[in-house]
């Protein structure tokens, strides 16, 4: 069995999970969410109110598929209880972001402002000019989304200005020797 795979998946109060066939839909405080199991992979209701992640034999593909699909399923619990957030920071002389509604627009260096629209599931907080956040209950459109602002202006290894994660350290280069 994957160790991961094997663990049995706690099942909060107040978080109603639906299995029908290969579709787990898990509906709770904070939202819904529907994920479709791979092929081989199957996934019972315990009489505890557990969930139990299965596979029909050791073939290497179904282990892999095993792990992965009990966290999924795990995380989609974790995202309609709690939510997930990825925090972002901006450094840079005049590079700042201001929220448009539920937008976001950014002020990054380029000779126009950069208009990021929330996607459906998802809200940003704007915390001060150079901090915002992405918040949601899905966990990889949360992460997606994030990577994709961040992707607007990386930061750049000479001077590390630009969009970086809260808490991401920055490899810094040495600029070339003057005479």
């Amino acid at each position: 069995m994957s160790r991961i795979g094997k663990l049995p998946i706690a099942v909060p109060a107040g978080v109603d999970v639906t299995i029908d066939g290969r579709t787990v839909k898990v509906k709770g405080p904070k939202g819904e969410l529907t994920h479709t199991v791979a092929a081989p992979i199957e996934i019972v209701k315990n009489e505890d109110g557990t969930l139990q992640v299965t596979r029909p034999n050791d073939e290497r593909q179904n282990k892999a598929l095993h792990g992965l699909s009990r966290t999924l399923v795990a995380n989609m619990i974790t995202g309609v209880t709690q939510g997930y957030v990825k925090k972002l920071e901006i450094s840079g002389v005049g590079y700042r972001v201001q929220a448009k509604g539920s937008d976001l627009e950014f002020s990054l260096g380029y000779s126009h402002p950069i208009t990021v629209k929330a996607p459906e599931g998802i809200t940003f907080k704007v915390e001060s000019p150079t901090r915002f956040s992405v918040e949601g209950i899905d966990k990889q459109k949360v992460g997606e989304v994030a990577a994709n602002i961040r992707k607007l202006r990386k930061p750049d290894p000479y001077k590390a200005k630009g969009v970086k994660y809260e808490g991401e350290v920055i490899r810094r280069k040495v600029g070339k020797a003057g005479k």
